[in-house]
Formats: C-alpha cells, sequence, structure tokens
C-alpha cells in the first residue's frame, strides 16, 4: 500500500455532524466510533473518538471530537485543499460547503489562470479549492 495524506480534523461535540454534513457534500462510506465503543462511560462516551469518511473520488477525511480537559482550537489549525480539472464537481462542492459558511474569495479566474476560491464551512474548517484553467500555473498554497 502506498502512503496517504490525509485531513484530520478535531472538533469540540461537533464532530458527528460536520462528518456527516462533508459527507452530503462528497458522498461516499462514513464510519464512527465513539469512546463509549471503547470503554469510556463518562458524559463524552458519545463523542466522535474516530470518523473516516472515503469518498468516491478518492478523498478520505478523518475527524474526531477533542475530549474534555485537551484544550481546543477551532477553525486556525486545518486549511483543506481541493483541487483538480472537474469543474462541476469542485464547483458543486464549494457551493455546498459554503452553505452557512462564509466564502472569503469567491470561486472566480486568478490571475494564475485557474478559477479559484476560499471558504469557510459552519464548523468552522477553511476550505480551498481550484479548478485547473487551460494553461494551469500552480497556485498559491496554503
Amino acid at each position: 500500500m502506498s502512503s496517504r495524506l490525509n485531513p484530520y480534523i478535531s472538533f469540540k461535540d461537533t464532530a458527528r455532524d460536520a462528518m456527516e454534513f462533508y459527507k452530503s457534500v462528497f458522498g461516499g462510506e462514513l464510519t464512527v466510533n465513539t469512546f463509549g465503543e471503547y470503554g469510556d462511560t463518562g458524559p463524552g462516551a458519545d463523542n466522535i473518538m474516530h470518523a473516516q469518511l472515503e469518498t468516491p473520488s478518492g478523498y478520505t477525511i478523518m475527524a474526531s471530537d477533542t475530549p474534555d480537559g485537551r484544550p481546543y482550537e477551532p477553525g486556525n489549525n486545518i486549511t483543506v485543499s481541493l483541487s483538480g480539472d472537474d469543474s462541476d464537481e469542485l464547483r458543486g462542492y464549494f457551493e455546498k460547503l459554503a452553505e452557512g459558511g462564509t466564502v472569503g474569495m469567491p470561486l472566480e479566474k486568478q490571475m494564475w489562470g485557474d478559477e479559484f476560491g476560499q471558504l469557510t464551512d459552519k464548523f468552522g474548517i477553511g476550505w480551498l479549492v481550484n479548478i485547473a484553467g487551460e494553461q494551469s500555473g500552480s497556485a498559491p498554497s496554503a
């Protein structure tokens, strides 16, 4: 098996809602394990210890709820970048992710020739979407 790089997002009591939302955006199969399934009987037993979404496009998104007593800093510790040349697919993701969120830069043609947009979803996660143009250069990195 080859190596993979996947985003792993930490939430505070909203991992299940966030991952179900991402499943509605990207499709695929979501697996979820709670702390309670591994013996936790406390108030956080129903929180998510590990969730993994495998999408039809080959994306893998992982997440968990931050346990009580552990530091949590929402939104500023991860940005997820989606890029490729399937304009319809990427445009659809951008539109769905923007629902209830904030668009920082509309998805539109940029000086390097690609279409690019930035948004923060309703869970505070930053997303960059880049659709390769005909004579694509390199998009700025996050």
